[in-house]
């Protein structure tokens, strides 16, 4: 059984675009299926058992070119997800994301994480999608 997923995508902008668009909470409603709406630190999550709002904390480092994101719902538990881009010059870069286990009971891990797993390769194609043709 698989406890993490990593995936990837050439975005056709410049890695400091692109990073400045992931890392900004706001945007996530336009390239992701899991925020309803950002706020401040808080967000409205779709969730297999309906909306929740979750504490939301994200750590950029341009330096480094990282966006990571920390989700506490109100059960207290914790969700993350890591991410990086890196700048191939030319108006070119490379998104790539590790998506770790959601924070649900070890049974229904492998189901949880098999199906964040498709919904994140059709969530990196909508945010190339937005950036490419959007700005």
């Amino acid at each position: 059984m698989r406890h993490f997923d990593v995936q990837g995508i050439e975005l056709g902008v410049p890695g400091s675009q692109a990073l400045a668009f992931i890392a900004n909470p706001a945007q996530l409603p336009k390239w992701t299926n899991a925020f309803v709406s950002v706020t401040g630190g808080l967000a409205i999550m779709r969730t297999p058992g309906g909306e929740v709002t979750v504490d939301l904390d994200v750590q950029t480092s341009p330096e480094h070119g990282t966006a990571d994101w920390r989700m506490t719902f109100p059960d207290r538990s914790v969700a993350t997800a890591f991410s990086r881009v890196v700048d191939l010059g030319r108006d070119r870069c490379i998104f790539s994301f590790v998506l770790t286990p959601p924070p649900v009971p070890l049974e229904q891990l492998e189901g949880a994480l098999e199906a964040q797993s498709r919904t994140l390769t059709k969530e990196l194609g909508k945010l190339k999608e937005v950036l490419e043709q959007h700005g």
